[in-house]
């Protein structure tokens, strides 16, 4: 697969093209767009958690406003810990990062970003670990919405969000990750995951490319 940037090199894109990895994504014409964490406790610089993703939060309101004009549903899905979660020894990923124990059912952190504009009629899914899909209804939800792609942003490129991804694809949907809106802490594992996602688990595109899918999906769909 391409590695414009030069990423890992060409011995690695020539190994993974031998192995057949990087094919092209179909896309259907019923998607949904799926928006991952992108709670203050993430996009604000001041949280134990989080970094600058003004960029990213823009791009996503391009997204979501492209999602809406062309009927397709929309998906936020937050982290939240109840007090005997945040406080308690239960959660494993927990101990593995305890910087995520600020994410506390009803703090500023589990909040989702104000300068996005979540409607009634869309989904929310509450998680307790980096996918969206484990231990959720998302899974149910997206069938039953009858969706057959999942378009995926937020927050983090290495950490939910690429959780997400690689558990949609397993779920059975094809999907695609935008990259101009995922943020991370640092380039290097944003870089990275995003290298592997395109590789193995779905279409890694850009902001002006996802637009016109979301907008008008029929015109975009595969036949």
């Amino acid at each position: 697969m391409p590695d414009a940037d030069g990423l890992h090199g060409a011995d690695t894109d020539a190994v993974l093209a031998r192995a057949g990895f990087g094919a092209a994504v179909p896309r259907g014409p019923r998607p949904a767009l799926v928006v991952v964490d992108l709670t203050r406790g993430f996009t604000e610089p001041a949280s134990p958690s989080g970094s600058d993703l003004t960029a990213e939060v823009a791009a996503t309101n391009r997204l979501v406003a492209a999602a809406r004009a062309g009927g397709v549903p929309v998906i936020w899905t937050v982290i939240s810990y109840t007090p005997a979660e945040a406080d308690g020894d239960a959660i494993a990923w927990l101990r593995k990062a305890p910087g995520m124990r600020a994410l506390r059912a009803g703090s500023d952190a589990v909040a989702l970003d104000p300068r996005l504009h979540p409607r009634d009629e869309d989904h929310l899914i509450v998680k307790k670990g980096a996918s969206a899909f484990h231990g959720s209804a998302l899974t149910a939800l997206l069938t039953g919405l009858h969706v057959d792609t999942a378009v995926v942003c937020g927050a983090t490129t290495s950490g939910c969000v690429r959780a997400t991804a690689v558990d949609a694809v397993q779920s059975g949907f094809d999907t695609l990750v935008v990259a101009d809106a995922c943020g991370d802490r640092a380039r290097g594992p944003h870089d990275a995951a995003l290298y592997d996602l395109q590789a193995k688990y779905a279409d890694v595109v850009a902001l002006d490319d996802a637009v016109p899918y979301l907008d008008d999906p029929f015109r975009k769909a595969d036949r």
